[in-house]
């Protein structure tokens, strides 16, 4: 019976901090999809604004280049957009927004 007890609290625990398709700003909240002004609305101007990096195809003008990657785009981990940052009661939040409209969010905490 304890197991029982104890899955059910990691399993809530799991959903509670996977789920970053939302974010509640005081009694309203942000969904990921929402528009750029929404996000205004209710958080007001960011702090900072970080744009991403898109893939580049590397130029062969570099002999140290020429053997990596040859003219081909290499893959980044670097998300597309923006990140827009914001201090939300204490703890960093961070808007990523592409194409005018919220991709996800990550809650830095505390």
């Amino acid at each position: 019976m304890r197991w029982m007890l104890g899955f059910g609290i990691w399993s809530v625990a799991l959903l509670a901090q996977a789920d970053t398709s939302t974010l509640r700003v005081g009694s309203q909240v942000l969904v990921a999809g929402d528009s750029t002004t929404r996000v205004v609305e209710l958080l007001g101007k960011p702090a900072q604004k970080t744009h991403g990096k898109a893939a580049k195809p590397h130029g062969k003008s570099s002999p140290a280049r020429r053997g990596h990657a040859q003219g081909r785009a290499v893959a980044t981990t670097e998300p597309r957009g923006e990140q827009w940052q914001y201090r939300v009661e204490g703890r960093l939040v961070t808007v990523m927004v592409s194409e005018g409209r919220v991709a996800s969010f990550r809650d830095g905490g505390r």
